[in-house]
């Protein structure tokens, strides 16, 4: 993908990737710590999740698109570099957000059936491993929404630095 209605594809993916990447942390962190989210929240969320690693690619693709055709800067650069790490932390949230909703699937069916005849993969009884996994999820969902911060900032950068000016512009004497 390059173009949508004319305008480059990765400006107006980037603005998915800003939102739902941040959200999808967010989602993560209330239902790994907080029991009556996870039921509401854990199954969108894992859906969520696995959409945003896939649109971080396509994002990313489109980008290096668009370096090929803007004028090569150091800022560009940066941006270019920071934004090759967004499926590193992308892929953590989507992977956690999978485990927080099939623990709570694995939870729901031990209470539907006999707990002895069902057979668990992720020990959603565990309070220890709960813990872990809301450790890890505070830490992937942290360091998910600051990558995203800065890359946001440094394509910002990149695109308005000296491209306005912090007076108003002189009005049209006819408007």
């Amino acid at each position: 993908m390059t173009t949508v209605n004319g305008l480059p594809a990765h400006v107006l993916l980037v603005h998915a990737i800003v939102v739902l990447l941040p959200l999808s942390a967010l989602l993560l962190v209330l239902s790994a710590l907080w029991p009556a989210a996870r039921g509401k929240l854990a199954g969108p969320n894992a859906i969520l999740s696995v959409v945003v690693v896939v649109l971080v690619p396509i994002t990313t693709d489109a980008g290096e698109w668009l370096e090929r055709r803007v004028a090569s800067t150091p800022l560009v650069r940066t941006h270019t570099e920071l934004g090759d790490t967004a499926l590193s932390v992308a892929i953590p949230v989507a992977v956690l957000a999978l485990v927080v909703w099939w623990r709570r699937r694995e939870s729901l069916r031990t209470q539907a059936a006999d707990t002895a005849a069902r057979r668990t993969f992720l020990a959603p009884a565990s309070t220890a491993v709960t813990v872990v996994l809301s450790v890890l999820a505070v830490v992937a969902a942290g360091a998910a929404v600051y990558d995203i911060y800065r890359i946001g900032d440094s394509g910002a950068q990149a695109s308005w630095q000296n491209q306005f000016s912090s007076a108003p512009a002189p009005r049209d004497p006819g408007h």
